[in-house]
């Protein structure tokens, strides 16, 4: 998407890639573009759009995300600083947001509780039947041109508990800053 996100008059070019990196480009006397800001997502944007959203006056970069979560990136202020001795004062619409907040986060943890009940009990029914879920699977195996590796990228919307790699020629897995796996090796059976 195009738009002036910094308030200095220029649209600037917003990217989210599929890697998780949302980015910034101004465009200033130079002809290419300059990498402004960035922030990492754990994982791959779908969407992105910038626009007043949250607050008048405050603009944002909306990204929607592999798994249907949306992202928010504000230019609003998050910190307050009081003077010595003072105190922070929240406003009276401030007070009732939070309470509401907090009274929906205790009605979901018991909703929780309850199906998790409800789920214990009908999976120790004898009637119970178990199946596995159907879900969709991004993945992306792609050349890496500088060091003559390939990157394996996959994507599920839900925890990816194990992967298994299988390969009749001898493999060396590169650790990469992304990567939050424990890897082991084992032999395979020539049989």
């Amino acid at each position: 998407d195009s738009f002036d996100i910094l308030g200095d008059g220029v649209k600037e070019l917003l990217v989210g890639r599929d890697d998780g990196m949302i980015e910034i480009y101004s465009f200033e006397s130079a002809d290419d573009p300059v990498l402004r800001h960035d922030y990492a997502l754990s994982e791959s944007i779908a969407s992105i759009q910038g626009g007043c959203v949250g607050k008048d006056g405050y603009d944002e970069i909306l990204a929607a995300t592999y798994s249907g979560w949306l992202t928010g990136l504000t230019t609003e202020p998050v910190h307050r600083e009081g003077g010595s001795g003072e105190e922070l004062k929240l406003s009276q619409e401030m007070q009732s947001k939070i309470s509401s907040l907090r009274n929906e986060l205790e009605q979901l943890q018991i909703k929780v509780l309850h199906e998790r009940e409800k789920y214990q009990q009908s999976s120790q029914s004898s009637t119970a039947v178990s199946s596995v879920p159907a879900f969709s699977v991004n993945d992306k195996f792609t050349l890496n041109k500088d060091d003559a590796s390939y990157s394996l990228i996959l994507e599920v919307q839900t925890a990816i508990d194990n992967v298994l790699v299988q390969s009749d020629v001898p493999l060396d897995l590169l650790d990469v800053d992304k990567n939050s796996a424990v890897v082991s090796f084992s032999s395979c059976d020539s049989e």
